[in-house]
């Protein structure tokens, strides 16, 4: 967008670009996240700063602004929660001092994710202030206005935004169910999280994962379900459970139905390989399916490893987190019991000041949330980062809390208020002082450290690519490094990163056969095919130690391509030896049949490049 002499030659350029996937042009704002960049292109041309700053810093300190923007909004929902400042301020700490848990921004700048949870954290807050009983018109208006902008911001610049909306409308789906939710804001967020994602949509040319998403299926499912069963919240407890239990049977059928009918017409693959994964994942049977092995064999999609747990427990952040779940999460067990029990005469006890437990909903949404995405991040190490930052905001909420003291008090017989009043303010500020004294010079040693990136092999590669290739060769490789040639050379390539579309996981699958047991006028044919000139070999994919036996990218490539895997150990007893030997190893020995295709033009420690033939 820089780079274009003007904003609507750059526009053009992105919405009909073939210089990123070879024999292909294709629609980035279409396919791609990139609406940030998109803007911060703009502002950087409209803003007199371009004597003083280089897009790139322009770029990164916006990033890390937006991480600012992140913790002032955990500060501002533990405020909300708890009604005193304290909170917020111990939330933030513990953000900081479990940095390596809450954030990936410092190792990774422009990952979609931190552009996007900052503005979930921010909906996150809206939602609390929405839910606040007793709010007047024209604020929860408003605060319905902020829901809908972060929710459209967050959908805008994340892929995966729908997946974490879901899991966020499940939490508010079964709130709603046991009447712990106003039932009419329970629906203007549904409609919001939908009206969102179908702006969005628009703006990216009607993406079909968009319109395919189970979210969108499932909020339209709870809708339709809710008309249908409009005496759902009457009856004894006996009768509402089994009309609970026949809501939930009927919103899942229809959101099963909605989805698979919208799949059909739209003829959609593009998120086919996540529900591969999820099945395998949660033990609905094993796969052998390349696009889903990947994940699997990722240590990020594993469990989340004990030593996280550890951390945050160096900094008492896990202490606080469990001693609130504690007395939260039976009270609002007790709420759900006791809405179920009422009469329709009788108010729910969420909502009646003579009950001796109460959670408002605020609360209750809160711990839904933080107790849904737990789950998730225990499942998955990768979604930690949606859990943590909450769990810090939680915490600092719930130790600042006059309803979290007041229920522990009450329950143990000693319950005044000026009890509760010394607990929620001398604990917090305890705890605040153990993490100055203990944290504080770490943290400031580590602020005045200066690293450098040191890879001086791809380095090499990157500034051979530029030197000795045309401006229009074509690159083959792995997604990863193809993502740096593409960065630092402009080239074009066979492949890269972006998993979410179907063709291009098949041209990664074709390509990766460089590593597979194939012999060389398959792997030509298959290159060329994609228009590739030249191809990358890397020995830490074709001699990698990193995974297990089973589990390593030439094991996943035999196995899909029905080879028996290297080395000892078992095998399936349908796979057969193969009858080549493994493409990137042989091709070093410079045979007859090698050297006809290919023809070796770089080579270093790390990595090997060879020019493919015009012709076999």
């Amino acid at each position: 967008m820089l780079q274009a002499p003007s904003l609507a030659h750059g526009f053009h350029g992105l919405m009909y670009d073939n210089k990123t996937e070879s024999m292909k042009t294709i629609n980035l704002l279409q396919r791609m996240n990139i609406y940030q960049e998109v803007f911060l292109s703009v502002l950087y041309r409209v803003l007199p700063i371009q004597k003083y700053l280089e897009p790139v810093y322009f770029y990164i300190y916006t990033l890390f602004g937006l991480q600012a923007i992140y913790v002032a909004a955990l500060y501002t929902t533990s405020w909300l929660l708890s009604g005193t400042w304290l909170s917020g301020l111990l939330a933030a700490f513990w953000y900081v001092t479990n940095r390596t848990d809450t954030t990936r921004v410092e190792f990774t700048v422009p990952l979609r994710e931190n552009w996007a949870l900052p503005f979930f954290a921010i909906q996150i807050a809206a939602v609390t202030c929405f839910l606040r009983p007793h709010l007047r018109p024209l604020p929860e208006r408003l605060t319905l206005l902020a829901i809908f902008i972060s929710t459209f911001v967050f959908s805008l610049t994340w892929q995966f935004n729908q997946f974490t909306m879901l899991v966020q409308a499940l939490g508010l789906f079964a709130l709603d169910s046991l009447d712990m939710l106003p039932a009419l804001k329970a629906t203007w967020l549904y409609m919001t999280q939908i009206s969102a994602l179908l702006l969005v949509c628009a703006l990216q040319f009607l993406n079909s994962m968009i319109l395919g998403s189970l979210l969108i299926s499932f909020n339209l499912s709870v809708l339709i379900a809710r008309k249908l069963q409009k005496n759902l919240k009457t009856g004894s407890f006996l009768n509402r459970l089994g009309k609970l239990l026949l809501h939930l049977f009927m919103v899942l059928c229809l959101t099963l139905f909605l989805n698979n009918i919208i799949k059909r017409f739209l003829n959609l693959k593009s998120d086919e390989h996540i529900f591969k994964f999820l099945k395998a994942k949660f033990g609905f049977g094993a796969t052998r399916d390349f696009d889903a092995n990947l994940y699997l064999c990722e240590e990020a999609f594993g469990p989340l490893p004990w030593n996280t747990l550890g951390r945050l427990s160096d900094t008492l952040l896990l202490h606080a987190y469990l001693f609130v779940l504690c007395i939260t999460v039976p009270a609002a067990l007790a709420i759900a019991l006791r809405n179920l029990s009422s009469s329709p005469t009788q108010p729910p006890l969420g909502e009646t000041e003579r009950c001796t437990v109460s959670l408002g909903p605020d609360t209750t949404y809160n711990l839904t949330h933080t107790i849904v995405f737990g789950a998730l991040a225990l499942s998955t190490m990768r979604m930690k980062y949606l859990w943590t930052p909450h769990v810090c905001m939680f915490a600092a909420a719930g130790l600042c809390s006059p309803e979290v003291w007041g229920l522990l008090l009450k329950v143990a017989h000693l319950y005044t208020p000026a009890r509760v009043c010394v607990l929620r303010f001398a604990v917090p500020m305890a705890v605040l002082l153990y993490l100055g004294w203990e944290f504080w010079p770490g943290v400031m040693d580590e602020l005045s450290e200066l690293r450098e990136f040191y890879d001086p092999d791809t380095v090499e590669l990157m500034h051979w690519i530029n030197s000795n290739t045309p401006g229009t060769a074509v690159f083959a490789g792995s997604m990863q490094l193809l993502a740096g040639v593409k960065l630092c050379t402009g080239r074009t390539l066979t492949n890269h990163p972006h998993y979410e579309d179907s063709s291009l996981r098949a041209r990664t699958k074709a390509v990766y056969q460089i590593y597979a047991k194939r012999p060389p006028e398959e792997v030509h044919t298959l290159l060329r095919a994609l228009g590739a000139d030249y191809v990358i070999l890397e020995d830490s994919i074709c001699y990698e130690r990193r995974h297990q036996r089973g589990c390593r990218l030439r094991d996943l490539l035999d196995v899909a391509n029905g080879h028996m895997m290297d080395g000892p150990g078992e095998n399936y007893p349908d796979l057969k030896p193969a009858g080549h030997p493994r493409f990137c190893e042989e091709i070093k020995r410079d045979l007859p049949p090698y050297r006809a295709l290919f023809t070796r033009v770089f080579q270093n420690k790390t990595f090997h490049v060879y020019k493919l033939s015009r012709s076999k």
